[in-house]
């Protein structure tokens, strides 16, 4: 795997515009450390393809150029998380498209009365996150149900295998990004809205913290390895468990900000930067390992037979809005 880990970091490397999310080495260190804490009765066949999903680990990032507006529209929103833009909205609804109508309504509401709180009202300004998130881990679970089967029948599993490896590509960078506080506050880069603590509004912020200062204190796989211990969220509803984790991140956005008034991150030694970092990413490469490992104990089970369909105007949970029934 070592020549295409390295090809694909070079062709990366040369995409225009790519925005670099937490930074190429944090992406990296957390997929790689997510696999590498795999037990083995989890799903041990995805540590072939560490150097294929780390070196991947910031695609994602590549399908949101200018130059290719369409994906970018879609794209763009997966990325974050901005929780103060819909405060208004609960609960969360259990699908993008109840969250996009509800967006829009609210849009509608206020856009006389508000109209600088309504031009952010929509997906961009809020993000989509936890749904793009979901969508892969419900992907993974369907690509490990094909490895599972052929497995149990002798066949060659190269393929089902390498399905999965790409979605958990998707997953990683996604759950990487929501580790990072930045990606679940409207204030991304730089602070917004009231200022008593004179946080920075400079945009640089965000890149000064997850790139410049990871890349500075050279962090490794070793260094958060320690830090994840067995697999957890083995029960309980997984979307749920994700918005859980990206409260449990964005609430520490504050912190991130008051050491940046240090020195603006130029301290590669800052033992507590450093420290806000190790934990952060320690989250993020437990959560995509407790995802994969909770995706893996599903395959087991055959598909749930769901009746009324969700498509069925006569299933109870049908939304005319969206033509479907949420989960």
């Amino acid at each position: 795997m070592r020549p295409l880990f390295l090809a694909t970091i070079a062709a990366l490397s040369l995409m225009p515009g790519v925005a670099k999310a937490w930074g190429g080495t944090a992406h990296t260190v957390i997929d790689r450390a997510a696999l590498e804490a795999i037990p083995e009765d989890g799903p041990v066949f995805l540590r072939k393809y560490e150097d294929y999903i780390a070196a991947s680990s910031l695609l994602p990032d590549s399908w949101r150029g200018n130059s290719e507006n369409f994906s970018k529209i879609e794209e763009d929103p997966n990325h974050g998380w901005f929780r103060e833009q819909f405060t208004f909205l609960k609960p969360i609804p259990r699908s993008r498209y109840e969250f996009v109508i509800a967006l829009y309504k609210q849009y509608e509401k206020i856009k006389d009365s508000d109209p600088e709180t309504a031009a952010r009202t929509n997906v961009r300004w809020t993000g989509t996150l936890p749904y793009a998130a979901i969508e892969a881990y419900d992907r993974i679970v369907v690509c490990m149900r094909r490895v599972r089967a052929a497995d149990a029948t002798g066949e060659n599993a190269s393929v089902a295998e390498q399905n999965c490896a790409f979605d958990v590509i998707r997953l990683g960078h996604y759950i990487g990004d929501g580790a990072n506080p930045m990606h679940d506050s409207v204030s991304s880069d730089g602070w917004r809205g009231p200022n008593p603590q004179g946080y920075t509004t400079d945009r640089s912020v965000h890149g000064r913290f997850e790139s410049q200062f990871v890349d500075g204190m050279k962090l490794t796989v070793a260094d958060i390895a320690p830090r994840i211990g067995k697999p957890s969220r083995t029960e309980g509803d997984m979307f749920d468990a994700v918005l859980a984790y990206l409260d449990h991140s964005g609430d520490k956005v504050g912190a991130v900000f008051a050491l940046e008034k240090r020195d603006g991150f130029a301290n590669f030694a800052d033992k507590d930067v450093r420290e806000m970092v190790y934990e952060r990413t320690a989250a993020g490469a437990t959560m995509l390992r407790d995802m994969l490992c909770r995706a893996w104990a599903e395959s087991v089970l055959p598909p749930a037979q769901v009746e009324p369909s969700p498509l069925d105007f006569a299933n109870p949970k049908f939304n005319p809005e969206t033509g479907s029934a949420p989960d």
